[in-house]
């Protein structure tokens, strides 16, 4: 439009238009600009770029502010224990420690033991040689309870009598079971009283020992 054209419609009381916006063209890979022609927050593309926000703040969990919930286990780590669980473990391992050394004790003790008697027994052995008085062809039939069992040795009438009236008695040395003295089974009894199998208190209730009176007498064939 020609500058005199303008004025007359100027002068008659038209208004100029408007000019035309400048259009900018859009930025490199086809995304247009924003508003305005200002460029989008934190989409330029360009390393380094961050996001608007106060100066100096720290996105939370990296440095910053710390998470809420102190005292929860860390994921993949293992929650730090109290001073009662502390105290438990610590009994747990005393009272461990001391089991073991009370099973130590107590094996030790055994192992003493069992020395102690094989020493006894062969002591035993040795004073038992050649003095059982035995005879290989007794027909008298005694018994008596020993090791909760009720047992059995031949003797002759003479030495019923003796054994029944406690001048007599037996022991048993490897299953088998030899009459004595009652001196003799005295001093195996000092050495080992478990061997002692049998010796008749003289001044005790008949009834204490059943078997003692030769009516209760069982016949060779019984089986107990």
């Amino acid at each position: 439009m020609s500058n005199s054209l303008r004025e007359k419609l100027l002068g008659l009381g038209f208004k100029a238009p408007d000019p035309e916006p400048r259009r900018e063209r859009p930025e490199r890979g086809g995304k247009p600009a924003g508003k305005g022609g200002e460029r989008a927050p934190g989409k330029s593309g360009k390393p380094g770029d961050r996001a608007p926000g106060k100066r100096g703040e720290r996105a939370p969990g990296k440095g910053g502010e710390r998470p809420s919930g102190r005292g929860k286990p860390r994921p993949g780590g293992r929650a730090p224990r109290s001073q009662e669980e502390i105290d438990l473990a610590k009994a747990y391992a005393i009272r461990a420690q001391k089991e073991k050394q009370e099973r130590i004790e107590a094996e030790r003790l055994k192992q003493e033991e069992a020395a102690r008697r094989r020493a006894a027994k062969a002591q035993v052995a040795e004073l038992l040689k050649d003095k059982a008085l035995n005879v290989a062809d007794a027909e008298l039939v005694r018994h008596f309870e020993y090791g909760g069992k009720i047992k059995r040795i031949y003797v002759t009438p003479d030495q019923l009598k003796a054994l029944n009236a406690g001048e007599l008695a037996v022991v048993q040395l490897d299953g088998r079971y030899q009459l004595v003295t009652v001196a003799l089974a005295d001093e195996v009894a000092a050495l080992l009283p478990s061997l002692l199998a049998l010796k008749v208190d003289p001044n005790a209730p008949a009834e204490d020992d059943p078997y003692a009176d030769p009516r209760y007498q069982v016949p060779d064939d019984l089986v107990w």
